[in-house]
């Protein structure tokens, strides 16, 4: 008896890569991201690839040609020279100083905004947290260089105790950095704070702990995790950071500003590089000492 028609397309090659692929979900997966890995090798990986080894080379002092041969000569200079020894330890310093501000800044307005905040009241603090996040970075820089200028507002409102503003340098770079960057820490903890079931707090007051004991058992192992998360975007973004130290920083630099200039002005690019690899290899090295305490989970 003959068999009746099979429909079209039945047991055609769509057919059977739809069912290769069904049978192997890690082949589907491996296809769907083939793309944004693909992207992720060649423009971010490769770009590092491409700084690290331009670290390597040299400048012709006469001509300014690259010359690609392998020298340890701009590592040497980063480590012998006191002036980029001491924007290095500015740098990292600064960003410390920075991540710190923001943290204790941050965890008192996040912890409000989780546990004791009306739904309502949380929503219109998510919306004023991210609002300053839609605006120009150079439109808040250059907003807190005229509130640092002699006479300015911050000079206005100071004036009546006696005292004045920072005026421009490190504490003025500070202060801007850390509005800058506060929504980053803010943030992740209130989303860490978040998971946090409110009955445990419920549970260590009626056992008779006293508050310090209650943040120090209860609320802070859970928080830490995504206050160490937020210190990882505030840190890197403020050690690589020179636009705002440029706009408010004064005669102060920066490793960022060291790379510009020798980009721009020196026409140093190898020597650029080797700078530039130095904050990449702080943040390695941070990520690496963080990595235990559930951190990376929380970006």
């Amino acid at each position: 008896m003959k068999s009746p028609d099979r429909p079209a397309g039945h047991g055609g090659p769509v057919r059977r890569l739809a069912g290769m692929l069904h049978r192997r979900p890690y082949l589907r997966l491996s296809l769907l991201l083939s793309a944004p890995l693909l992207w992720l090798v060649v423009a971010y990986l490769g770009a590092l690839a491409a700084l690290f080894v331009a670290a390597f080379w040299s400048t012709n002092v006469f001509t300014g040609d690259v010359v690609k041969e392998f020298t340890w000569q701009n590592f040497q200079d980063l480590v012998t020279l006191d002036v980029y020894r001491t924007v290095m330890l500015r740098s990292v310093l600064v960003a410390v100083l920075v991540t710190v501000i923001d943290g204790l800044i941050a965890f008192p307005m996040a912890f409000y905004m989780a546990k004791m905040a009306s739904p309502r009241t949380r929503r219109w603090l998510v919306i004023a947290i991210l609002t300053p996040l839609w605006a120009s970075y150079l439109v808040k820089a250059y907003a807190w260089r005229v509130m640092l200028a002699n006479d300015g507002l911050i000079d206005w409102a100071l004036g009546p105790f006696g005292a004045h503003g920072p005026g421009y340098g490190l504490p003025a770079t500070v202060m801007t950095l850390s509005y800058l960057w506060l929504p980053y820490m803010i943030l992740p903890i209130y989303a860490g704070l978040e998971r946090l079931p409110d009955n445990l707090m419920d549970a260590a007051g009626d056992l008779g702990a006293r508050t310090f004991r209650t943040f120090r058992t209860v609320v802070w192992p859970v928080a830490f995790p995504a206050v160490v998360a937020g210190s990882i975007f505030t840190f890197s973004l403020s050690l690589g950071d020179y636009i705002a130290v440029k706009i408010v920083g004064g005669k102060s630099q920066m490793i960022g500003n060291v790379v510009y200039d020798n980009i721009g002005v020196a026409n140093n690019l190898p020597f650029a590089a080797a700078v530039a690899t130095l904050p990449v290899a702080v943040m390695v090295v941070y990520l690496v000492a963080v990595r235990r305490t559930g951190a990376l989970e929380n970006l």
